[in-house]
């Protein structure tokens, strides 16, 4: 075997390193994050954070929290931007694909209102690059609900 072939990345790798991909199309001012829906490893369904569609994007005024001085965390109930995984669950939906029983890759760690979109649309496993503000709360959804958490690490 060649070294390109020994160097073939396992699952995780390969759809972190397509989240990777696909958060430099997010367009808030703030964060770029990515996430993908895959079942019987095929992508089906991919989003990043950005305003909804037909709006301005984020980074050309469309959000004007994104667009001040707010603190990180601070006037959240203004953000007009979607989260990625909100807009990789939407997608799928406008397109009339199904989520159920399918894993969720994200390049953070879903807030409490994603995980409990993520828990309602029937995906049952939950795999993540970096923390993002990952409250107990948001646990004890996932643990009650049965969806599977887990970090991805990556391997040097």
């Amino acid at each position: 075997m060649t070294d390109e072939i020994n160097e073939r990345p396992d699952w995780d790798t390969y759809f972190m390193d397509i989240a990777q991909v696909v958060k430099r199309r997010g367009n808030c001012l703030r964060r770029q994050v990515a996430a993908l829906i895959v079942r019987d490893h095929q992508v089906i369904s991919t989003g990043y954070n950005g305003t909804p569609r037909g709006l301005a994007n984020c980074c050309d005024g469309g959000c004007a929290r994104c667009s001040s001085d707010a603190p990180s965390g601070a006037g959240l109930g203004e953000c007009v931007c979607s989260h990625a995984e909100e807009n990789a669950i939407v997608q799928a939906a406008y397109h009339g694909i199904a989520v159920k029983e399918a894993s969720i890759y994200s390049t953070l760690s879903p807030c409490l209102i994603c995980a409990k979109m993520i828990i309602n649309a029937g995906i049952i496993e939950v795999v993540y690059e970096s923390e993002y503000q990952f409250t107990e709360q948001t646990q004890r959804l996932f643990t009650e609900s049965g969806v599977k958490l887990r970090q991805f690490v990556r391997k040097e």
